[in-house]
């Protein structure tokens, strides 16, 4: 595996070594020492799939503490746009984005940790998987509005599908408000 730096601290987007021939390919998604060795700490607890239709925008959605999840994320069918907004007060990148391309093809894994927002824009109809270190846990669910302006993030050109929960989501302002 190679863990790339993504200027968020914690945060990491993962390529894994693929062994491919002509009977397909094999890889590591997982591999607990190795993630251990860039800090990644907890147990991961719950894992998730859910499935988009192209142009489908799902988030930003968090977990306020005591159950915030750390998150491996990828998609097994498809490729979206990945975000990641860092909420932790005490970070020098608070309130700064990160966004990348999660593609089935190059089987790319981003580990979003604890206390930052998440959501995705699916480029294509995808398959999306969640390995998370905390249960799902309804009271502490949260999240920021996906075109908060203050945000400045670039979904590109797709005039997206979002659910009626989302879009009515507060901006950041407003949930650091709150918190």
């Amino acid at each position: 595996m190679q863990f790339i730096e993504t200027g968020i601290q914690d945060l990491w987007e993962i390529e894994p070594v693929i062994h491919q021939d002509q009977r397909g390919y094999f890889l590591e998604s997982f591999q607990l020492e190795k993630l251990q060795s860039i800090g990644v700490q907890g147990t991961f607890v719950q894992d998730n799939l859910s499935y988009s239709l192209k142009g489908v925008l799902r988030g930003l959605h968090f977990q306020k503490s005591p159950h915030q999840q750390g998150k491996l994320v990828s998609v097994t069918i498809g490729k979206v746009l990945d975000v990641v907004v860092d909420l932790r007060k005490s970070s020098p990148t608070f309130g700064n984005h990160y966004s990348c391309i999660l593609d089935a093809e190059r089987h790319n894994i981003l580990y979003v940790p604890g206390g930052m927002a998440h959501g995705f824009l699916a480029l294509e109809n995808t398959l999306f998987v969640y390995k998370c270190t905390d249960f799902y846990h309804k009271e502490s669910e949260r999240g920021i509005l996906w075109n908060d302006p203050d945000l400045a993030i670039n979904w590109g050109a797709f005039n997206p599908i979002v659910s009626e929960k989302d879009a009515q989501l507060p901006s950041l302002k407003e949930v650091m408000e709150k918190m």
